[in-house]
This record gives C-alpha cells, structure tokens and sequence, in this order.
C-alpha cells in the first residue's frame, strides 16, 4: 500500500460531534478529529514531529533500523526519548513506537486549539477527549474482526493496533490483531508490534496476552489470532450491534 492510498480501515473511527479531516506529511498520512479543521496546524505538528526524527537520526544511524532497545544518547528530543523508553517496555527497536508518537505528538498540540481531539496515524490513534470514545477492533479474517469494540474512556490515552495479517505496515507473527491501550502512544505501538510478533498460532494468544499485560504503562490488551480471543485490563469490551 502506498502511503496516502485510502485506508479502509478508517471506518472504525468515528466521532459524530467532531470534524473529520486527513493530513499527509511525506510517508505520515494522518486521520484527525477535532471541534475544527485545524489542517495547517496539524501540518506543522506532523513536520516538528517527523523533523525530530529526521535529525536524530542523521547522527546515530541505528536508531532507524534497530529491532531491539538502545542506549539512549546525550540530547535526545522529547519524542524520540519517548520511542527510546517504549522500546525499552516493549523490547523492541525505537522506531516500533513511531506511527503512536507522532499520534500522540500531533494530538497534544492540535488540544492547545480544541478541547476534543482524536489523530489516527496508520491504525494507531491517540485520543484526547472529555466523553468515551468506542473504537471498533479490525481483525482481518477472524471471525472477531469489527464484532467487537473498545470503550476508551475519557481523558488522555492511545489505542495502538499491530497484526501480522492487515494492513499495509503487517509485520512479524500471525496475529490478527494485538492491540494496546496507554496512556502513552509510544509504549501503545511498541508494545502492540511486540506483541502481535509473539503470536505464530492460536496456541499463543494466552501468553502473548500475559506478557502485554505485564509491560509497564499498559491499560488494556486484547490478542485476536484466528478463533483465539485474549483480553486483559481495565477497559470495557463491547459487542457491535447492527
């Protein structure tokens, strides 16, 4: 998938009281809802936010390719010494955490302008928000896949969802779906890809979800591979209803 085709999974965010509008950075193609069409000033969001990357990595080469934690270096700006720390929670490398803190860095400036702010970046959300938010879960083919929601409730919090079978960022494991939920978007990511890569069958659904749960920072797990469902947390999971 290129990175500005449609997103058909798009259609599980929603929010009737919000405006509903798309920004694209380069490779970033963000989904946003705000009380406004804040469109220049996500714009700027997403390049102060890819712009910290950019130049950390110019000076340690590694920390884009990395699939592990590293050393945290002398001088790191703020989001990226947040990607250093989820990678270190989740046990990956720090560019795992990157869809959810840019979601999350997008999001907190954008609430300097609305109080109600949701910003979706490749299936990773950060949600900013008074009243509870429903996200539906897409599981690809199981038989789980958008018959189940997430109740996030209100406040600050990331909702980040990895699989090894959806999607144009699918990666390692056969996970259908592995998703996280934190107050941080970072750890949410790292933790989620990390996850999702524990997932080779059904048989590992379980531990995959007991080793999520016991991450630092982690409010809630659901696992979906196949027929396998795992949960854990404290938010509500909710039966979607035609």
């Amino acid at each position: 998938m290129s990175p500005h085709e449609p997103r058909r999974y798009r259609r599980v965010v929603a929010a009737e009281d919000l405006v509903s509008f798309e920004v694209a950075v380069d490779e970033t193609d963000l989904l946003i809802l705000a009380e406004d069409r804040f469109s220049a000033e996500a714009r700027r969001a997403a390049h102060r936010a890819r712009r910290q990357i950019q130049s950390h990595a110019a000076l340690h080469a590694d920390f884009l390719s990395a699939r592990s934690p590293l050393p945290v270096p002398e001088r790191v700006p703020a989001m990226v010494l947040e990607m250093y720390r989820a990678a270190r929670i989740g046990g990956t490398g720090p560019m795992a955490a990157v869809a959810g803190a840019v979601a999350e860095h997008v999001a907190r400036e954008l609430a300097q302008r609305s109080a109600e702010v949701i910003v979706e970046n490749g299936g990773d959300l950060f949600i900013i928000s008074a009243s509870e938010r429903i996200i539906a879960i897409d599981a690809g083919a199981s038989r789980w896949s958008s018959r189940l929601s997430l109740v996030v409730p209100p406040g600050e919090h990331s909702v980040c969802t990895s699989s090894g079978t959806v999607g144009h960022s699918a990666g390692g494991g056969r996970a259908d779906a592995a998703v996280i939920a934190s107050d941080s978007g970072a750890i949410a990511d790292a933790v989620a890809t990390a996850t999702a890569n524990r997932v080779g069958c059904e048989e590992d659904v379980e531990a995959a979800t007991r080793a999520a749960a016991g991450c630092e920072g982690v409010e809630h797990v659901v696992v979906i591979c196949g027929e396998a469902l795992g949960a854990w947390g404290e938010y509500e999971i909710r039966p979607i209803t035609e």
